[in-house]
């Protein structure tokens, strides 16, 4: 799999983009309020909003930069809105109407001529023509005043300098003050016939078109989440998926914060069931979401998670720990984790998979569900959370004190775990049933989603008996879907493969039967973690998965990450490395060549610049010389046809430098330094050093010779350890702080045949003449030691 990071480019924008084009506005808002926003047809859409305080207020928002959509789909930054004239058709409901004080207003962000940032604020009303709930408007941006009342408080709009614009919704009963509504007040406002027009009403819009990641062929799939998305039209994000590439199942997590009804309790809110358990604007998203999909030939895997907005979650719902505190996870601000022992709880989330399902059955989709991520929760210190009351009562006398889950544990603690996984296990059965009891006729397929960091973290081995419960074994779902971010992006991804088959071992869902999830990347300074994620999702393509998707879609387009196959031809992906050794009776008496690229300018005085361009040297070899007999002539012919000429690389034994000790004998434990531990890091790359001091040179070294590798940690060696596919060291325990590792190992090369075209002759040796058989090194293939 070949990926990139890209940038827009002028050339790259190959489309054209009306101004104020439906699928391109935005919607945002303040919690605990929920709005949405689709498209109703190509020139209309529709707000959908649900006001639960005085205070509430939506936003309808336009803006000159396009900070939502990949680099290569979004629209070119333009501030000057002069010589636009916008007209559309208001309609609403439930709503301030467009003649009321607080009624629609549109926001103008910008600067002024001047330059001096400012904000001017334009009352529809005044340039609507009809009643105050159903109006034609029209704004010309030339002549556009801000002020409640015209003329006498014009304020004229500066169009030439804005950064966004917004028109604000406000339920019924806004005044200014604060306080919480007696009643949700839902209310809604429809623009229709959108049009721009004027010299400045066309934008330049990236319309690439990439090629298909098919997932037959194991082309990599996109996962998403409604709670990165809320805020942006379904028809927006399905054409990023689309247009970017994304085939088949597209993962939705539904999310912990945006979708639910909510009721009021108190001073605060929780989930309601009264009307359904979505509230209005996230079922009218998701509807058009799951048709949109529908149309665009995806499918759709619904994720819920026992995770909710810890501040909407009911005091008896929450996971707690033996001191009463709740499970809290580390979001700004938290979420905590429902009890799977709480039957109100697990029956307020099996309404919610009934209800996603029933969108699903009404857009034609056939139904995916997954149950994504249910855990029992631990808080810092070991502190397991299955003390909440309804786990105590479930539990009975099989509830003991485990202070710390990473000890030691006896026969009750390790009976009360296997009794959570029980209890866990029971609940996520329920929530499959619902589901498919919700899918009635419709074909329905089931996956749990499982976070290996976690369920498997090697300081607390005793804790897979409650998160990953023997209930859980196959058939008890169709799919089962495993991921591991916090491995991968810390650098532990080699700990994936040990993981997989321990699953596999304790769940018996065979790797043809699983799906992988890669990614993700928090924030954007923290960009260069997509190599190892897309190094991470290649090595489960090659494990067989039956899928791999990467986590998410905002950060792929924040970041600007493409993925594309890459094929030799048509019939499917060629493998670009062998795990074959080059004949070597022949290379033993290779010619050896060791290149570096290097760019010097010379001046006129004599001086130069010089400019490294490889971190590391790249080896040429001519195996000619050891073409000795007719045997050797046929052993060399069979072996170049099996490696189609140039197109496959394979292992090669350099006969001067094969060996990590210095004196190119046999290795030793202490032989070369691979780095020291942290108390978690359990896994160490392979490296050979040359030279010394400032001048010293670091080799990777991915091509170890099967068992020719000794480690030692702390000085002392030890057998405690495994050699990955990738040719990593992963130790069984994580070395402590500052502790040194280091190994010796023979190791082989990687390369290929430099030319396509092989020439040997018997009359060549039997003269006594060399032939020419040069190979040359690739970089960085996936091998492991043979």
């Amino acid at each position: 799999m070949g990926w990139a990071l890209v940038a827009a480019e002028p050339h790259q924008r190959k489309g054209w983009l009306k101004r104020f084009d439906p699928r391109f506005w935005t919607v945002d808002f303040a919690r605990p309020m929920m709005a949405s926003v689709v498209t109703t047809g190509a020139t209309s859409l529709r707000v959908e909003a649900v006001f639960l305080r005085k205070q509430d207020l939506a936003g309808l928002i336009w803006e000159a930069v396009d900070r939502w959509d990949h680099p290569l789909l979004g629209y070119e930054t333009r501030r000057d809105f002069r010589h636009i004239l916008l007209t559309f058709r208001w309609r609403s409901g439930g709503i301030k109407p467009l003649d009321a004080l607080h009624g629609p207003t549109l926001t103008i962000e910008g600067r002024d001529a001047a330059g001096s940032p400012r904000a001017w604020y334009v009352r529809l009303w005044n340039y609507a023509e009809g009643s105050a709930e159903d109006a034609v408007v029209r704004l010309d941006f030339d002549a556009l005043d801000g002020g409640f009342m015209l003329p006498g408080e014009a304020d004229r709009v500066w169009a030439g300098d804005i950064d966004r614009m917004f028109v604000s919704l406000v339920a019924p009963a806004y005044d200014g003050g604060e306080g919480v509504l007696e009643a949700a007040a839902e209310g809604w406002a429809e623009l229709s016939g959108i049009a721009a027009s004027g010299s400045g009403s066309v934008l330049p819009v990236g319309d690439a078109v990439l090629p298909e990641q098919d997932p037959a062929k194991g082309g990599l799939g996109i996962a998403n989440g409604y709670d990165d998305v809320y805020h942006l039209t379904p028809a927006r994000v399905v054409r990023q998926i689309v247009q970017l590439g994304y085939r088949g199942d597209v993962v939705h997590y539904v999310g912990m914060s945006h979708f639910m009804r909510l009721a009021r309790a108190g001073d605060g809110f929780e989930p309601g069931i009264a009307g359904g358990p979505l509230s209005g604007p996230a079922a009218a998203w998701h509807a058009a979401f799951a048709a949109g999909c529908a149309a665009a030939g995806l499918g759709v895997i619904w994720s819920l998670s026992y995770e909710l907005f810890d501040a909407y979650c009911p005091p008896g719902w929450k996971q707690r720990d033996a001191a009463g505190a709740p499970a809290l996870t580390g979001w700004v601000p938290p979420s905590t984790l429902l009890s799977p022992a709480n039957g109100e709880a697990m029956g307020w989330l099996q309404l919610v998979a009934r209800a996603f399902v029933a969108i699903a059955v009404a857009a034609g989709l056939p139904v995916k569900f997954q149950v994504g991520e249910p855990w029992w929760w631990v808080n810092p210190g070991g502190s397991l959370c299955a003390y909440d009351a309804a786990a105590n009562a479930a539990l009975g006398g099989t509830s003991v004190s485990i202070p710390d889950v990473r000890g030691g544990l006896d026969a009750g603690q390790t009976a009360m775990l296997d009794a959570l996984g029980a209890l866990l296990a029971a609940s996520t059965s329920a929530l499959v049933a619902a589901a498919r009891d919700a899918a009635g006729a419709a074909d329905f397929t089931s996956h749990l989603l499982v976070f290996l960091p976690t369920v498997l973290d090697p300081a607390a081995p005793g804790l897979r008996r409650a998160n990953v419960p023997l209930g859980w074994a196959a058939p008890a779902f169709d799919v089962l879907q495993l991921e591991d971010y916090d491995w991968v992006t810390a650098g532990r991804g080699a700990e994936t493969a040990p993981a997989r088959a321990a699953m596999v071992a304790r769940l018996g869902y065979p790797v043809d039967a699983q799906h992988y999830f890669s990614g993700f990347v928090l924030l954007p300074e923290q960009r260069g973690q997509w190599e190892a994620i897309a190094d991470a999702a290649d090595a489960a393509r090659r494990a067989g998965v039956a899928r791999t998707f990467v986590w998410t879609l905002p950060q792929v387009a924040r970041d600007g990450f493409v993925a594309f196959d890459e094929r030799e031809d048509g019939e499917g992906d060629m493998q670009a490395f062998d795990a074959v050794d080059f004949p070597l009776a022949i290379g033993r008496e290779a010619l050896v060549v060791t290149e570096f690229s290097t760019q010097i300018v010379s001046a006129p005085s004599g001086h130069e610049q010089r400019a490294s361009e490889w971190a590391d040297a790249r080896m040429r070899y001519d195996a000619g010389p050891g073409v000795r007999s007719e045997a050797d002539v046929r052993a060399l012919a069979d072996f170049f046809r099996a490696r189609r000429g140039a197109a496959r690389a394979f292992r090669f034994r350099d006969p001067f430098d094969h060996s990590s000790a210095a004196d190119g004998g046999l290795p030793a434990a202490e032989d070369q330094m691979l780095g020291t531990g942290d108390g978690s890091r359990r896994q160490f790359a392979l490296v050979k050093r040359y030279g010394s001091g400032d001048a010293v040179q670091e080799r990777i070294v991915h091509l170890p010779v099967a068992g020719s590798v000794r480690v030692s940690v702390d000085g002392v060696e030890t057998a405690a350890f495994i050699v990955t596919d990738e040719g990593v060291i992963l130790l069984d325990a994580a070395p402590g702080a500052g502790v040194v590792v280091r190994a010796g190992f023979l190791f082989d090369v990687a390369v290929r045949f430099a030319e396509d075209r092989l020439e040997v002759s018997r009359a060549t040796f039997l003269a006594g003449e060399l032939a020419s058989v040069p190979l040359v090194e690739v970089r960085a293939p996936h091998g492991g030691p043979a």
